[in-house]
Formats: C-alpha cells, structure tokens, sequence
C-alpha cells in the first residue's frame, strides 16, 4: 500500500508530504495506481520548485519521496505553496478513493 502523508503546521497550513510504499496493484513496473501516485508526487515537487522558486529538502529513495517546504517563506510565496500542495492532494485523494486497497491519504501535524 502507498501511504501519503500531508504535513501540515498549525499557522501556515501545508507544508509537504512523504509518499511511501509500493501500492501493489499490479507487478513492479506494470503498477499504475504506483505510477499515477508517483505522477503526482513529482508533479508537486516540480512545480514548487519551477514555478514558484523553491529550493526544497527531498527525499527520493526506493518507494519513498519526501518533500517539505523551507522555513521563513514570505505570505505571497506560502499562499501559492498551498494551491500546489492542495490541488496534489485532491488527486491523490481521488486516486485514494478509487483504490481504497492500495493508497491512503492522511493528514498529520507538523512542527517546525
């Protein structure tokens, strides 16, 4: 099973994500519920970088990516952080909802 985990602080809102596990759906490679999970996950670390500029701390290894925001952004650039990370997270909550066997999305508490 994937597991996502939005992490969120308590005053700016979503500040990254882990993505681990394979979801198992088909064999390794043939996986598309993995592929579109992974998909996504990228797609969010590519648009924060690209688009708004960031320099991140990610984590990519076998099966896991982890991606959080740096700390001391200003309002403007936190704001459009958080449509990145929203509209990921309403396609993986998606693919969640079609593959409750396979992906699971959560959301937990981070402190900086």
């Amino acid at each position: 099973m994937v597991k996502v985990t939005f992490w969120q602080n308590e005053s700016l809102g979503l500040i990254g994500l882990t993505v681990k596990g394979h979801a198992g759906f088909a064999p390794r490679g043939e996986d598309i519920v993995c592929a579109a999970v992974s998909a996504l996950a990228q797609t969010a670390v590519l648009g924060l970088e690209q688009q708004l500029g960031l320099t991140l701390d990610v984590q990519i290894g076998d099966g896991k990516l982890e991606c959080i925001l740096p700390i001391g952004l200003n309002v403007f650039t936190l704001e459009r952080a958080q449509i990145v990370l929203k509209t990921i997270a309403v396609g993986l909550e998606a693919i969640a909802e079609t593959h409750r066997d396979h992906v699971k999305v959560e959301y937990k508490i981070r402190h900086r």
